[in-house]
């Protein structure tokens, strides 16, 4: 069922990422399949960054948070993950904008992970948005 769940997520988180540059948060998305191809970076750069931002914040993330006793620290850290793949997309996808720089992928990057953590939830289709969010958490 893994698989089969991140195909099903990839086109619901491009709708997010639609709502979200519908949000007054400096985030310009061109088209559809410009948050398609979004999502799936998004999603893929955190695959092929996991042991990077495990080795950078893993170390950071454990001693800040006790290990993860305190899990606002780790949603932090999760957050952090997000805005770096979020910039990293913008930056390498046409039709994908950060109006406003750090700014619009802060925000928006809070959106994004609070709508998809929403929807999906709901929708019973939530997992970390990647690995290395996991990883970077303790989770995975």
């Amino acid at each position: 069922m893994g698989s089969l769940t991140w195909l099903l997520q990839w086109p619901i988180r491009a709708l997010i990422l639609l709502l979200v540059a519908r949000l007054p948060v400096g985030v310009e998305l061109a088209s559809f399949s410009a948050a398609l191809l979004s999502a799936i970076v998004i999603a893929l750069l955190g695959t092929l960054l996991i042991y990077p931002l495990k080795l950078l914040l893993g170390p950071i993330w454990f001693v800040s948070s006790l290990g993860g006793l305190i899990s606002p620290v780790s949603f932090l850290f999760n957050w952090l993950i997000t805005i770096i793949l979020f910039s990293l997309a913008a930056w390498l996808i046409k039709g994908f904008r950060l109006h406003n720089g750090l700014i619009s992928a802060i925000l928006g990057a809070l959106a994004y992970s609070v709508l998809s953590s929403l929807v999906l939830g709901w929708m019973g289709l939530d997992v970390p948005l990647t690995r290395a969010m996991a990883a970077a958490s303790g989770v995975g």
